[in-house]
């Protein structure tokens, strides 16, 4: 019965929450609406989450988290440096193919959030059958080198949380 209303408690949670936040109020008012909106927003919008998460592995989604925090910072950095001391000609900007094995939409999506939220690189498209990644990079200095990074310390630990 609750699942049926509630198709996302931590959606529904995360947004009873921040509609307080925004409003810095405990009023009635506020709180009712609050209460509607966690319950409607969910239930509109259930056709266009993707496939139900079944994360297998916390241990490895932990380590990977930690692993992107560590090259975002390390990512800004490093473009930093080249816009600040390079000039544009010497920077090195290519779109590459990476080859995917990862076919979990839930999987796919966070190596899409991964790959954006990374500076210096930026999602193209995944191919129509999904086996293949188009990124640009801003700074490339072997590609496949990149395609291997981009395999091994994101795909891979993706594959194990989301399809083992």
């Amino acid at each position: 019965m609750i699942k049926r209303w509630i198709p996302s408690p931590p959606l529904s949670i995360a947004l009873f929450v921040v509609w307080l936040l925004l409003n810095q109020s405990l009023h009635v008012t506020t709180l009712l609406l609050a209460a509607v909106l966690a319950v409607v927003v969910p239930l509109i919008t259930k056709g266009l989450r993707p496939a139900r998460v079944r994360m297998r592995r916390p241990g490895v989604a932990l380590r990977l988290t930690l692993r992107v925090l560590y090259d975002l910072l390390h990512s800004a950095c490093s473009v930093a440096r080249a816009l600040l001391t390079r000039r544009s000609a010497r920077i090195a900007g290519a779109f590459v193919h990476v080859p995917l094995d990862v076919r979990d939409p839930n999987a796919l999506a966070a190596l899409a959030m991964i790959c954006c939220l990374t500076p210096g690189t930026a999602w193209g498209e995944v191919s129509f059958d999904r086996t293949t990644l188009l990124i640009h990079v801003f700074d490339l200095h072997d590609e496949q080198v990149f395609i291997d990074l981009i395999k091994t310390r994101y795909e891979r630990p993706l594959m194990e949380i989301f399809e083992s």
